[in-house]
This record gives C-alpha cells, sequence and structure tokens, in this order.
C-alpha cells in the first residue's frame, strides 16, 4: 500500500473514531485501536517528558509521555474451507516518524486435530503481560516476521510456539547479520486457588552479531487473583536472558554492533479497585552484564498510581515514581517523579478509558543523571523539570 493510501486510511479510521468512540465494526471489518496525545502547555529547555533513567522499568508515564501516535487494528473474520479465518492489519503513526506497519498477519483455526488450536504467519504482537503504569511488556514475543501457533491445549494448559526472522514487515536486517528465534509460550497453570503461573522460553541464533550469535531467555510469572482482599490481584515476575535473547522473550541488538547481554530480573506489581480506590503498583530490580566490556548495570524502580473517583464522570490521579541506576565505575543515577492529574472519564474505574486529565509533573534527578543525559532532559546540568499539559488517552 502506498504511503498516501495508508495516510487516508489513518485519516478515515480517526475520523470514524472521533465521531463513534465505541464503534467496534464498520463494514464487516472490527475496528479497534489506542491513542495519546495532547499538548504539553509548560515546560522548560523544550523537555516535554521522556524523563527516565533508561531502564525497562524506569519510565513512569503519568505527565511523562513525551510523545503522540495512534495505532489501529483493522480486522476480518470470514470462514473458508471449513475453518475460520483472520485478517490482521495494524498501521501506526507515532510523532514526527513516517507510518508504518505493526502487524500484517493471517491467522486460521477449527482444524480438525487441534479445533482450539490457531495457527498463523506474518508479523504478529505476541504481547503477554505489561506493567501499565511504566507503559512496558515485561513478557512478550512477537513483533518479527514469523509463524506459528497459539492455544494448543495441554492437559489443562495452553501452548504457544513462535518461529521467527529477525526482519520486520517495514525493515530488514542490516547486511552481513541473520537471525532466527524459537519461542515457546506455556500459560494456564494452575497452581493454586485463583493463581495461575506462565512460562515462556526463547532460543535466538545468528550470523553477523556482535559479541556472539545466540542467546536464551526464561520467564515465568504468577498471576493471583484476590490477592489479599477480593478486588485485588497480584503478578510477580521472575526472567533470565543470554546473548541476543532480550529478558522479555524478544531480540537483542540485531544491529551487528550491539553486544548481547547476560541478564536477571524480579518485578511486582499489584492492581487493585475497590470501591471509588483504584491503582497499580511497581517494584522491580533488573542486571545487565555487557557481553563484550563486562560492565554491568543494575537499575532499581518503585512507584505507583492511584485513582479515585469522584463521581462517575471525574477522577484524581496521582503518580509517583523512584528509580536508581547503578553502572560499574560510574557514580550512582537517581530519579524521582510526581504527578497529580484531575481527569474527566467515561467511568469511575482506574482502567476507564477514553480520559481526558490535566496533569502537572515535577521531577528532580542528581548530578550523575544530569551527566548521563546531558543531551535530553539533563541538559545545562538542570537537575529538575517541571511540566504541565492535557493528554488524552483511549483504546476502543
Amino acid at each position: 500500500m502506498k504511503t498516501t493510501h495508508k495516510i487516508r486510511l489513518i485519516a478515515t479510521a480517526a475520523a470514524l473514531c472521533a465521531s463513534s468512540a465505541f464503534a467496534a465494526e464498520i463494514a464487516g471489518i472490527e475496528f479497534h485501536g489506542y491513542s495519546r496525545g495532547g499538548p504539553v502547555l509548560s515546560y522548560e529547555d523544550g523537555v516535554k517528558g521522556s524523563m527516565s533513567l533508561g531502564g525497562d522499568m524506569q519510565k513512569y508515564r503519568l505527565g511523562n509521555e513525551g510523545d503522540n501516535g495512534i495505532e489501529i487494528d483493522l480486522i476480518k473474520n470470514f470462514e473458508a474451507g471449513g475453518q475460520k479465518w483472520k485478517i490482521h492489519y495494524m498501521p501506526t503513526k507515532w510523532n514526527s516518524g513516517a507510518i508504518s506497519t505493526e502487524q500484517a498477519y493471517v491467522e486460521m483455526g477449527g482444524l480438525s486435530f487441534a479445533p482450539e488450536a490457531k495457527f498463523w504467519a506474518g508479523e504478529r504482537r505476541l504481547r503477554i503481560q505489561d506493567v501499565h503504569i511504566i507503559d512496558n511488556f515485561l513478557m512478550n514475543y512477537g513483533n518479527n516476521q514469523g509463524a506459528g501457533m497459539t492455544d494448543f491445549a495441554v492437559g489443562g494448559a495452553k501452548l504457544g510456539v513462535g518461529v521467527f526472522s529477525g526482519d520486520k514487515f517495514d525493515q530488514a536486517l542490516p547486511t552481513g547479520v541473520k537471525a532466527h528465534r524459537i519461542n515457546a509460550d506455556i500459560s494456564d497453570i494452575n497452581t493454586n486457588p485463583g493463581g495461575k503461573l506462565r512460562v515462556l522460553l526463547t532460543a535466538v541464533g545468528g550470523q553477523g552479531l556482535a559479541g556472539g550469535n545466540s542467546g536464551s531467555a526464561i520467564s515465568v510469572s504468577h498471576n493471583q487473583a484476590d490477592f489479599l482482599i477480593a478486588g485485588m490481584s497480584n503478578v510477580l515476575f521472575l526472567q533470565a536472558s543470554t546473548g541476543h535473547a532480550r529478558i522479555d522473550g524478544m531480540f537483542l541488538g540485531l544491529d551487528g554492533k550491539t553486544a548481547g547481554q547476560k541478564g536477571m530480573r524480579i518485578a511486582d506489581s499489584l492492581n487493585w479497585q475497590l470501591g471509588a480506590f483504584g491503582g497499580q503498583t511497581m517494584l522491580g530490580y533488573q542486571t545487565a552484564k555487557d557481553d563484550l566490556t563486562g560492565v554491568t548495570t543494575k537499575d532499581t524502580s518503585v512507584g505507583g498510581r492511584i485513582s479515585y473517583a469522584f463521581t462517575t464522570n471525574f477522577k484524581l490521579l496521582a503518580e509517583v515514581g523512584s528509580t536508581r541506576r547503578a553502572i560499574d565505575g560510574q557514580a550512582n543515577q537517581t530519579l524521582n517523579k510526581f504527578t497529580i492529574a484531575p481527569t474527566i472519564s467515561v467511568g469511575p474505574d482506574f482502567w476507564t478509558r477514553p480520559e481526558i486529565r490535566m496533569y502537572v509533573t515535577r521531577a528532580n534527578w542528581n548530578a550523575a543523571a544530569a551527566q548521563a543525559n546531558s543531551t535530553t532532559f539533563g541538559q545545562f546540568g538542570k537537575t529538575a523539570h517541571t511540566i504541565a499539559g492535557i493528554q488524552y488517552e483511549i483504546w476502543w
């Protein structure tokens, strides 16, 4: 599809979304998506957000997104040859970048030997588990050209398998670099009343990669419903990786220049909705040792966002995050941020969207963090910033 056609598609879909935010099907095509954006009205030195020390769990996003964009899912389901088929296309547009393809795949199911399983080929997101307040899927194995299977019944559990190249729909690997990845995803493992275990295994191989051509990873998560009290849930992550396998289950360093790593991560997140009071917390620790230099980076993160609904359509959000980065041979970096955001929403719960937020964010960091981020939020030796603006967030 030419870029001009893509632009028209995005514009048409966005207009339809604006006129009917909850439209789910248009002319037999399912229409879903996600978007966020809005003006930053007050800021310093060009810093409009994205204040983070760089770790996977260190960008607390409320009033700190620093971006605008839209992702649109266009899905067509039909039956042919006695099987159920799905065609899924997902264009995206973020900031000043070009329109790109995030997903483009075909899926089929209903085969006689495995009626519950689904087989697919193309480029597909296979996001497993995120922590929303840091905008990061800690378990994830999609976003490359590949093929695989999901939802294959194994006893009381489900099995998913994916085989991937390093290419993407809009981007091929550099000349001289080859990579492949195999993932196995075992889900719905019952462990205790209300508790389920999930295991993601990763194996990577290739040619022309820096510091070695292989890697492996394992991720284990445990989700517990009604944790401590009814209305609260908890997820615990235990993860480890080596080489060119990223700790979440994807590739790491396919540019032929970036070395692999040996890493580990432990993280825990609480979620709750207790009447008008909702929220999510994050506690995490992660290490990464560079395969070439041997330098180890240690990241710590603790924070949370709370939501309190005063009426059906008005709630107050507040988020606090404290992060730390320790790199061998360097002074320790710290960054803290606090955001308060009066919010208009279609409903009172923490997860209710769409919503429009009026936010004020205050962030401060030490001199080591300013030096490490001297081209972004730490420029001119600044050790604090305040930003304010209006942001919408919607998924449908």
